[in-house]
């Protein structure tokens, strides 16, 4: 079963890039820097920021609707991203480095399975995981902190 990953559109964020800090606390949002470490994966890149990059870190809905496993978290979002990237058939680098929790979805958006991706681990698990027909989408998140990361679909 292959797989497409893609990067949430910056345009959901642009009116907080180049906020001053008053501004982004009104709003919930902290900016940050990249120190370095492979600390701050920004959810529009799928990547790890890079060292001096600045992040904004805000809270986003990344499992809607009116159910039980509606869910938000917060993410990083780089301030100087254009555009969302998109892996076909592969784990984004943000992705394939993590301890991943993997949530399978029905179009319904109830859970219907989960599993535990150790790093470089989950490209069988997301394909086994939208082989089962009931399975619209899965959604990827830290195992460690529980962040959401990304969105698998159907490719």
């Amino acid at each position: 079963m292959t797989y497409r990953f893609t990067g949430l559109a910056p345009s959901q964020f642009a009116h907080l890039i180049g906020s001053d800090e008053a501004a982004l606390t009104a709003r919930g949002a902290v900016r940050m820097i990249a120190n370095g470490k492979a600390a701050f994966p920004c959810r529009i890149q799928l990547d790890d920021a890079v060292d001096g990059e600045p992040l904004l870190l805000v809270n986003h809905v990344s499992h809607g609707g009116n159910n039980p496993y509606r869910a938000s978290h917060a993410i990083f979002v780089s301030e100087t991203a254009t555009e969302p990237v998109t892996f076909i058939g592969r784990i984004p680098p943000a992705l394939d480095r993590r301890i991943l929790s993997l949530r399978a979805f029905d179009g319904a958006g109830m859970m219907v399975d989960a599993m535990l991706a150790q790093p470089g681990e989950a490209d069988p698990l997301v394909r086994g995981l939208l082989a089962n027909a009931n399975v619209d989408h899965v959604d990827a998140h830290t195992a460690i902190r529980g962040c959401f990361l990304a969105r698998a679909d159907r490719a």
